[in-house]
Formats: structure tokens, sequence, C-alpha cells
């Protein structure tokens, strides 16, 4: 058994401090106030030395970990965001990709989700491969503009199968319907997002009896249904924000230029604390960077110039979010590992409980990582 004594404890609504954690067999035992909590003898001591302790960061939307696609260097990838306290992570895959390759990636993240390495990847998020043609990075190269049908679909449902996390469509395309039925039937606990859409309320809502639950790094890749000139309407933002039951992702970057920092509050004012979810949409496109973005570190660029994602880990979204909306660290623990896990349907992890996986990172006040523990093991 392992104690980590001396810490903080990030729970999903307050704090302990000067508390006491046990972890045995890769799962939390117990925990409690350390005055009121005996170590019990044969212990393996972790002194925290203060710092807080919180659940491993839960990251379901990733392409890239610093200069390695998930695509084609998963473990590499998986590794990188592991450094930065990710304990899970869905491999994300992309719609600019033609079948033939994109089944070649799906079967390579699926072999490094096997390997020891790539304990940390759990999964897919396929950003694929029905999107609004309109919409997101490097769309001149979309495959899938097409009509859909089961013939070009089925055989990447099936290889997929349960790995398969999230299917992110633009619920606007002609006879989207089929394949989010047959993706359903061939994987009954999957979720379903809308992204690089410009989707009417009427066609989301349609498609959440089938767990349609997320927006896609809302307010990006996203349009705006005009009633009349000058008359704003609505659309996939608006249906996000106003549907309880659908989770918002949020790419916060340093400078606010994914999510201003005013929509930041806003979205979480209008949505609460247990709908908003922190992704990294990490990528690495080698664009360059337009003028006006000069010393923006943590953002990507396509080949036109356009933004494409970002170069964010978890841990530097948690501190972004801190800073713009004045978030404690208690709150974007919950935007960082348990609402992710809960949308996702990871109900073992996410949280500091009895029974939960010892996935678990150790923090200074401003989400710096000190130490991660992954199922159980120390792996920094």
């Amino acid at each position: 058994m392992i104690a980590i004594k001396n810490a903080t404890l990030v729970m999903r609504d307050h704090l302990i401090p000067e508390a006491v954690l046990f972890v045995e067999d890769g799962k939390i035992t117990g925990f409690g106030e350390m005055r009121t909590t005996p170590i019990p003898e044969n212990c393996e001591i972790i002194d925290a030395q203060n710092q807080f302790v919180g659940p491993g960061l839960v990251d379901i939307h990733c392409h890239a970990g610093d200069c390695h696609w998930f695509n084609q260097e998963p473990l590499e990838a998986a590794k990188y965001h592991l450094s930065h306290g990710t304990t899970s992570i869905l491999a994300t895959l992309y719609f600019d990709t033609p079948k033939a390759d994109l089944l070649k990636q799906t079967a390579l993240v699926q072999a490094a989700m096997k390997q020891p390495e790539g304990t940390n990847i759990v999964g897919i998020y396929m950003e694929a491969p029905y999107m609004n043609p309109k919409f997101g990075a490097n769309r001149v190269n979309n495959p899938w503009k097409g009509p859909i049908c089961k013939e070009d679909y089925q055989e990447l449902i099936e290889a997929a199968g349960n790995d398969v996390r999230v299917w992110v469509v633009a619920p606007e395309r002609e006879n989207i319907e089929s394949f989010v039925q047959y993706a359903k039937a061939c994987n009954p606990n999957v979720r379903f997002a809308v992204g690089h859409s410009e989707a009417s309320p009427q066609q989301i809502e349609a498609l959440m009896p089938y767990g349609l639950c997320i927006g896609t790094h809302h307010t990006n890749a996203t349009g705006t249904i005009i009633n009349y000139p000058g008359c704003r309407g609505v659309c996939v933002d608006e249906t996000v924000n106003y549907n309880r039951d659908i989770y918002a992702e949020m790419i916060c970057d340093s400078r606010g230029i994914h999510v201003d920092p005013y929509m930041q509050r806003l979205i979480r004012k209008i949505k609460g604390d247990d709908r908003l979810i922190l992704i990294s949409d990490a990528c690495w496109f080698q664009g360059s960077t337009p003028e006006d973005y000069i010393g923006v570190t943590d953002l990507c660029f396509d080949f036109q110039g356009q933004i494409a994602g970002s170069k964010l880990t978890l841990d530097v979204a948690c501190r972004n979010m801190m800073k713009h909306t004045g978030a404690s660290i208690v709150d974007v623990f919950k935007f960082a590992s348990y609402n992710p896990s809960r949308a996702v349907g990871f109900l073992d992890r996410g949280e500091i409980a009895v029974g939960k996986r010892a996935d678990l990172v150790f923090v200074d006040p401003w989400m710096n990582i000190q130490r991660v523990i992954l199922n159980g093991v120390v792996k920094q």
C-alpha cells in the first residue's frame, strides 16, 4: 500500500488540507485528514510536501503531443501528454484523411493502446469523417464531401469498434442519421459530438436521443444562421449553450484567441461548471504564424495561415482558465478531469473517491505538474 501524506486533496467541490491518501492495486482505498487518519505500518510513504493532489487529467480531444501526431507516433504523443499530467487521453483522428489511411491510423492507435507505454491512450475521438466541408482546419483537403452512404462508412465503423468513444458529426449533412444509427448499433456506448457544422437547433436535437452530448471546440468552426439581414439567428453554439445535456468543449489558450476570455466567462455562466470540458485540441501543423500572432506559443496554424488547433497541454489550459475566468483549482480539475470523464462514460476515474483509479497528479497552486501517478504507479 502507498500512503501519500501532507497533501491538499482536490475533491469535486472542496479541498482537504493536511490529508493522507491510500493507494493499493491501482485503486484509491481511502483518504482523510492526517490528524484523524492513522497510516498503517509497512506503507510506502510519499510526502506530497503540501502540494495539491488531484485526479489525473483527462483530455478527450487531442491530435498530437509536441511534434508527434497520434496518427503517426501515438506512443510518443501519449508520453508527452502524460508528463503534463494527462493520465487518460483520446487520440483524435481527423477528417482530412481518405478512408484507407483513416483505417490504417485507427489500427495504429489501437495497437498503441495495447502497449505498456500507451496505457494513458484510452480510446479514439473520431473528428471524422462527416463534417461540413465549409469549416475546419485544412478543409480544402476534405475527401468526405460526397454523399453519405453505408458502403463508405461501414468498414470504418466496424474496424474502430468499441475503441471509438466519440464520433463528431455535422448534423445538417444529408443522411447523417443513417451513419449515427449504424455507429450506435455497432457500439452502444459511443457518444456523438456536433462539430465543424452550421446545423440548426432542430437538426442537432434530433441526434441527442442517439447520444449526442458534446459540442466540439465550442464557438470554433461553427456557422451562424442569419434570419434576416442584420438579425442573427441560432445555430450550433446557441444550441450547445441552451441544452443542459450537451457538454461544451473549450480550447483555452493563453491569449484567449479560440475563445475570448469574456466569452469563456459567459459560457461558464450559461452552462454551469458541470458542463464545461477543457481540451487541448493539440496539433502539429507546420504553417507559418501570421504577423498578428507573432509571439503566441500555444496556437497552431495550417498552411493557409488559419488557426488549426493549439499546442496546449491540459495543465496549461487549466492555468489559462484560472487566469481568464477566475476559476479555482477545484474548478479546473472538474473541467479537465471529472467532466470529461463523465461525458465519455469513464466512471472509474476523474475524481478522488474510494474505488476509483489511482490516476493522480501533484501540482502547485498554478497547476504546474510536480508528480504523476498512473494506475497506482509513479511515472514522474
